[in-house]
């Protein structure tokens, strides 16, 4: 058996009614209908062929995001997340890289890494070297003023740590964001880059080995193996090309808001909700969520 959620912020019972016939039309054998949170999300579930059910309903209704997955393991164990443009609004380095005069030149490089069409370890050593000499407290400055949360960052962390799931943040970015972001959002562990400083400032190197599209995939693995779950029970969730590992070995493997190669590849996109989504996409409702 298989389930079918819909989520938008108004959708009608003639949306479920019509979303499960396109399900018959595609020989899916729909089955019962069940609100989540009435008028904001609901399950239709279906017998057969997902991968059909998937097509006909992604974009078949305006602003509406659509996971498709088994019943079974619905409700994640273990969640691993990127950071950057996932559980906060912005990129990191590219918004410390404003403090040295250089965002548009850095910005244009982290764009095609997160598209996937450069090295990303190479790409970020030579972004970092850019930044050297800039004045270490350029960082906290960052955090303080730029960075800012993904909204339902924390109902997703802190609901799922609630429920008893594993909570991980897994960054190409750097410790000094990461740590105090996963923090205040609630996250189990944190593992990110680690940037080199002397004398007050940025030597223009990070740590190695560089934390990059392997590590979110062992890092997933690991915990798999770890909590003797299987792949069914995790999700992972991110935005650029060095999340597509993780996200691919997933169970519930998620592009938000993601780079165009992301999104095609991963077995659920989220294009208009925030991150509450995918706690909806569990079968968990607003009235079981941890706020704040």
């Amino acid at each position: 058996m298989f389930i079918a959620t819909l989520i938008a912020e108004t959708l009608s019972a003639g949306d479920l009614s019509s979303a499960a016939d396109k399900l018959a039309a595609a020989g899916c054998v729909p089955g019962a209908t069940r609100w989540l949170d009435e008028g904001r999300a609901a399950d239709i579930a279906f017998a057969h062929n997902p991968e059909a059910a998937r097509g006909t309903l992604e974009g078949a209704f305006p602003a509406t995001d659509v996971v498709v997955q088994p019943a079974a393991n619905r409700e994640k164990k273990l969640l691993v997340a990127d950071m950057d443009s996932t559980m906060i609004t912005v990129e990191c380095i590219d918004e410390l890289a404003d403090y040295a005069g250089i965002k548009a030149q850095i910005a244009e490089v982290t764009e095609r890494a997160m598209r996937g069409e450069l090295d990303f370890a190479e790409a970020l050593d030579a972004r970092v070297e850019l930044l050297k000499g800039l004045e270490e407290s350029a960082i906290d400055r960052c955090l303080e003023e730029r960075v800012r949360l993904m909204p339902g960052a924390e109902a997703l962390v802190k609901t799922m740590r609630a429920r008893g799931a594993l909570t991980i943040l897994v960054s190409g970015g750097f410790t000094r964001f990461a740590e105090p972001v996963g923090g205040r959002i609630g996250f189990d562990r944190m593992i990110a880059n680690r940037l080199l400083i002397e004398d007050a400032a940025l030597t223009g190197a990070v740590s190695k080995p560089i934390v990059d599209s392997s590590t979110k995939e062992t890092t997933l693995l690991n915990a798999i193996a770890e909590r003797g779950l299987d792949a069914s029970e995790t999700l992972a969730v991110g935005d650029g090309a060095n999340d597509l590992a993780m996200i691919k070995k997933a169970g519930l493997g998620v592009a938000y808001h993601a780079k165009p190669i992301v999104a095609a590849a991963a077995g659920a996109r989220i294009d208009h909700g925030d991150l509450t989504t995918l706690l909806y996409a569990q079968g968990i409702p607003k009235a079981e969520w941890v706020l704040g």
